[in-house]
């Protein structure tokens, strides 16, 4: 597949594209990547201080710039940003474009894009690897009921299950375009085996758990995703999965999913 060209998107597709930093090294495509920066994101790519901080800023810049290009007709280096008041990029406002909302994530190793249409779209990655999970960690940022289910597992499952929540969480709380701003033990996901994922919240949140849907990912052996929707009602979503080497190729990626809570 190419990953040129425009493509239509639809109110009930949500696209997921996935790029491996460390597997892209050819200079003359990293040097078609430095094109497509605005002035502020160069500045902002030559302030990393190691080279691996900015090898991960210039891929993950190439891949939003990409995946934007396509869903929206835009020419990848003619795309412009703004920010809400909490930090939140979106694409400058268009007469002509469509509504696109997107999420961009990374983490060491794997970076994640999500494009949805008019929704409210947030994604997480995290190295499992990378990570110390200790004992105070879910206490400070998990709601009780999180906390309350980590507590009643054997030890070799509550690094696997903290990810879960942690995953969630932030994918929910970027969907919002608020960051912590929400406070994190506000709100719970519940993960029961035979039942599908869902979310609740504290009366302090004002929000309706019947408009969220939720995705659990394990993209590679090392890393957890999550990706949050918000619903404009009983949308029956179609998540699009592939990796990409931005301005080169583009493939279908079997992303385990673990848990949804997708209405088919």
């Amino acid at each position: 597949m190419s990953v040129n060209g425009h493509k239509k998107i639809t109110s009930d597709e949500i696209h997921l594209w996935f790029a491996f930093p460390d597997e892209i090294e050819d200079e003359s495509l990293l040097e078609q990547y430095r094109l497509l920066l605005s002035p502020d994101e160069t500045e902002r790519h030559q302030r990393f201080y190691f080279p691996k901080h900015r090898h991960q800023f210039l891929v993950a810049h190439a891949l939003v710039r990409t995946m934007l290009s396509r869903f929206s007709g835009t020419a990848p280096e003619k795309l412009r940003f703004v920010k809400n008041r909490y930090g939140r990029p979106e694409i400058e406002a268009a007469e002509a474009s469509p509504p696109i909302r997107f999420n961009l994530t990374h983490t060491d190793g794997l970076i994640a894009c999500a494009v949805a249409l008019n929704h409210d779209v947030g994604v997480d990655v995290e190295d499992m690897e990378r990570k110390a999970i200790t004992p105070g960690l879910a206490e400070r940022f998990f709601s009780g009921p999180e906390v309350e289910d980590l507590s009643h597992l054997p030890k070799p499952e509550k690094q696997n299950r903290f990810f879960d929540y942690w995953t969630l969480k932030e994918s929910y709380i970027k969907a919002r375009g608020m960051g912590l701003s929400i406070p994190l033990e506000q709100f719970s996901f519940h993960l029961k085996d035979n039942k599908p994922l869902r979310i609740s919240f504290d009366p302090r949140i004002e929000d309706d758990p019947d408009r969220w849907r939720f995705w659990l990912m394990r993209p590679t052996r090392r890393h957890k995703a999550a990706l949050s929707v918000r619903s404009g009602g009983r949308t029956a979503y179609r998540l699009f999965s592939k990796k990409i080497v931005p301005l080169w190729k583009a493939h279908d990626f079997a992303c385990n999913i673990i848990k949804h809570s997708n209405i088919l």
